[in-house]
């Protein structure tokens, strides 16, 4: 297990490398930078700013240089940890996103362990009782799941929450509370009103997940060593448990290495409409306006996130199912 999981460690810095070659050219593949992006909303407000003063701006960010020697300066910086000042808002990369990681963390990890709570129970009792109420129960709830957008899911509640009981379901903090310091009534109020995002945005994880174990397991449960095991007496929740979930859960395990940044982004049109504090609309608005530091930055996140996923995933994959481990070792 060890080798395997040094094996998976080794490809990290070579990965973030080729992610960040990557992220880069996307940034850069849109016509013009920030600094004529900024020059149009000026115009269209009906400012400008002289030519100098515009070569004074693109020669401060670097954005003068060639493509190939802003990569090498913005990699260079993020080997030393500075992130970059935010072309839009005056500020370190890493302050901006910091006022928001902490509430994105908490909301992804809430999500994950409630979607895994239901997806993982579902999953296992539509297939252990196949054709029964609940089956068809499940199913039709998880097909409304997988279809409906959690975005139109957070509307139709947030506009029934206001229309019924004068109560604004957006942000994770009631207005009084959201400028201020953090104290116990702020982390109470917090909590009270996470669990609206949280169910939303573990809906279809939930739906999907629960509905590939089902059919995984279902699969399983015909397998010869299961009719091999009633035969020998073991009890059915032991048969059950013991093997053909172990087998059937492989694929959700493997869905964490992508699953894992999703949760993180907060579905970015849900987190946009739910107005959530979060790092989805952040970097909507800096690819929006080709704040290259800050919008680089993010995705360089997600793209470390999906490895992490990834790495997650080999090792609970490798730790459940030794096959793997002599497969990747031959």
């Amino acid at each position: 297990m060890a080798r395997y999981i040094l094996r998976r460690l080794l490809l990290v810095p070579f990965l973030l490398f080729l992610f960040s070659i990557i992220t880069f050219v996307i940034i850069q593949a849109p016509p013009g930078d920030f600094l004529s992006a900024y020059m149009a909303q000026l115009a269209a407000t009906g400012s400008d700013i002289s030519a100098q003063q515009a070569d004074a701006l693109r020669q401060q960010y670097g954005l003068d240089e060639p493509v190939h020697v802003q990569y090498l300066l913005w990699v260079g910086n993020i080997l030393r940890g500075n992130f970059g000042v935010s072309l839009e808002y005056r500020q370190p990369v890493m302050d901006l996103i910091g006022e928001r990681i902490g509430p994105t963390i908490v909301l992804a990890l809430f999500a994950l362990i409630f979607t895994w709570l239901l997806a993982v129970p579902i999953g296992i009792i539509s297939a252990v009782r196949q054709h029964s109420i609940l089956d068809y129960l499940f199913t039709g709830v998880s097909y409304i799941g997988v279809a409906t957008p959690n975005f139109l899911i957070a509307l139709l509640l947030m506009w029934w929450a206001f229309s019924s009981f004068g109560v604004n379901l957006s942000g994770l903090n009631s207005p009084e509370y959201i400028d201020a310091p953090w104290s116990a009534a702020k982390l109470a109020d917090f909590l009270s009103r996470i669990w609206i995002p949280m169910i939303i945005l573990a809906l279809n994880g939930t739906a999907r997940l629960s509905r590939i174990l089902r059919a995984n397991l279902l699969d399983e449960l015909n397998k010869p060593y299961v009719e091999a095991a009633r035969s020998r007496g073991v009890p059915e929740w032991r048969i059950i448990l013991k093997y053909p979930v172990r087998m059937a859960i492989n694929p959700l395990i493997s869905t964490i290495g992508w699953y894992l940044p999703q949760l993180f982004s907060g579905s970015l049109i849900l987190a946009t409409v739910m107005n959530l504090p979060n790092i989805g609309p952040l970097l909507l608005r800096a690819l929006t306006n080709q704040d290259m530091f800050l919008a680089g930055t993010i995705v360089l996140i997600y793209s470390l996130l999906t490895i992490v996923g990834t790495l997650i995933s080999d090792i609970l994959l490798a730790w459940l199912d030794p096959r793997i481990q002599m497969e990747a070792g031959a």
